[in-house]
């Protein structure tokens, strides 16, 4: 779990990224992220219901992507705001997510 200090929560934040942050794309995952001008990182997860209808397979994701930035946490660039939006077809496995967040992560 991502303490409150490292969560994206606002809409303005996370509307305030995608109008002006900077993209990269990985095969299944896209991320956007912007200077916050804060001394913490902070991460939003979006996945729609066009990855899948189940709530359940949406937030098995999502808690995935969250373990995995908890894990990493120390080693990302601290003073942004970072969303991950997950794609439709995206692998659900733990290890294939984790090695494509971390080539998305070292690109920032």
């Amino acid at each position: 779990m991502l303490n409150k200090e490292n969560r994206l929560t606002k809409k303005k934040d996370f509307e305030n990224v995608f109008k002006t942050g900077k993209g990269i794309e990985q095969s299944s995952l896209y991320l956007k992220y912007k200077r916050n001008n804060l001394k913490q990182t902070r991460f939003g997860i979006v996945i729609g219901k066009n990855y899948s209808k189940k709530a359940v397979e949406r937030n098995k994701i999502k808690r995935r992507i969250r373990e995995i930035i908890h894990s990493k946490i120390a080693e990302i660039k601290q003073g942004l705001d970072i969303i991950i939006v997950v794609l439709p077809g995206a692998e659900n496995s733990f290890e294939k997510l984790e090695k494509e967040i971390s080539r998305l992560l070292e690109k920032i």
